[in-house]
């Protein structure tokens, strides 16, 4: 422990002000008020889940050591690698600036979009772990405190026989009545055996009967017992998912997912005007200035932003707040390991248009085994009220789970 950290909270503590460089804020300033706390290490451990989960620790020279989770995809772990000069030795609680002077920083490789915001986002959600650890706060209190005390989970679930729709009814009753979930996804981007040509991103009469096949049975056999959301991954053509999404306009759906190619914002918002079926949109999307359009444009009637993806927790909180002005409710992508996971419940305590989180993982056996604590419960988790994200790696299930050629973080 440093030895200013027990006197962070003393009023009458004295510290020398430290200045900010011109590179790192563009003008001149100071920081301190009884924070003299420091950055001095950033480590990566890429874990082999479902998906390839890249853990990311911040140590500090307080003995605070805050973890968080980036987005698999290549070449995450040597950006921020790339970072930590940029960080080393900075203050862990200043989480908006450093967020800002890494997306200047890394500009040239691209921190508009992609796996550079990606390698950011788990080095913000570590902060604000450090940050709750350091001040004895929730991280949700970090984000203006919470609306409520737990958070649905919808499980994406998955079958054998994808395109079966009893297949996926009899799963669908199952994570219901034995796993406990009252909110589910499926895929409809499954073969149908109408297809002719998958490039064309048409849908022939028999395929869009096929979906809808799809979708009535698995919403009648489950009824007011779940919600059901449908993902189609991007696949079809505008023309296409327009009638796709009228002929499953009579049953029950809880939203349809990403039916068009995320590029074209104006075909996007045509597919979303010209139905009721609600349209989630959004994971595919980087930052507040990419998601605003679709908001604004009210091309999306549900939101889902991938928080260890599109920036961050703050981030993500700046995505709800656009959308609670349109009155867009907010569906958090994710396919994480438990700390994104919590991270994202955190911000869906924090937000009044948070309406659940994905939960991808329902079929690995170990993925709580990941972390100390209890996550999720009969479909919910609820908020942690300990300091920061509020979990603890258990480093045994780390160490026997990680890709090949990995290293684990130095102990803590």
């Amino acid at each position: 422990m440093s030895r200013n950290y027990e006197s962070l909270h003393d009023p009458n503590a004295e510290y020398t002000m430290r200045e900010l460089s011109a590179e790192t804020m563009g003008t001149t300033g100071s920081r301190g008020g009884g924070r003299d706390v420091e950055i001095t290490d950033v480590q990566t451990t890429m874990v082999d889940g479902n998906f390839p989960w890249t853990l990311v620790r911040v140590y500090t020279d307080a003995g605070v050591v805050g973890t968080g989770e980036a987005y698999w995809g290549a070449g995450v772990p040597e950006l921020i690698e790339r970072m930590k000069p940029f960080v080393i030795g900075e203050n862990p609680l200043d989480i908006d600036r450093l967020y800002e002077h890494l997306i200047q920083k890394m500009s040239g490789e691209g921190s508009v979009e992609g796996v550079t915001v990606t390698a950011i986002s788990g080095i913000e959600v570590a902060l604000h772990d450090v940050a709750g650890k350091i001040l004895d706060v929730p991280a949700y209190q970090l984000l203006g405190g919470k609306y409520r005390d737990k958070m649905r989970v919808y499980c994406d679930c998955h079958t054998e026989e994808e395109a079966d729709p009893e297949a996926c009814a009899d799963e669908a009753e199952r994570v219901v009545d034995e796993l406990g979930y009252d909110a589910l996804k499926f895929d409809l981007d499954v073969p149908s055996g109408f297809e002719k040509d998958r490039a064309n991103r048409h849908l022939r009469p028999g395929e869009i009967r096929h979906k809808a096949e799809i979708v009535e049975t698995v919403t009648e056999r489950v009824k007011d017992k779940a919600d059901v959301a449908f993902d189609c991954h991007w696949t079809f053509s505008g023309g296409s998912a327009k009638r796709l999404a009228d002929a499953i306009e009579e049953y029950d759906v809880w939203w349809l997912e990403d039916p068009v190619p995320p590029e074209n914002l104006e075909v996007q918002e045509e597919v979303t005007k010209n139905t009721v079926t609600p349209i989630a949109v959004g994971e595919n999307r980087y930052r507040v200035t990419e998601l605003r359009r679709l908001i604004e444009n009210q091309a999306v009637d549900i939101v889902a932003p991938d928080l260890p993806k599109v920036g961050g927790m703050r981030e993500t909180r700046k995505i709800a707040d656009v959308a609670n002005q349109y009155y867009v409710p907010v569906a958090m992508h994710n396919v994480a390991s438990p700390i994104a996971t919590m991270a994202a419940t955190h911000v869906g305590a924090a937000i009044p248009n948070s309406l659940a989180i994905e939960y991808h993982s329902y079929e690995l056996g170990w993925w709580e085994d990941l972390v100390e604590e209890d996550v999720i419960e009969d479909g919910y988790i609820e908020v942690p009220e300990k300091p920061g994200i509020g979990l603890t790696l258990d480093m045994d299930t780390v160490e026997e789970h990680m890709v090949e050629g990995e290293t684990l973080f130095d102990p803590a």
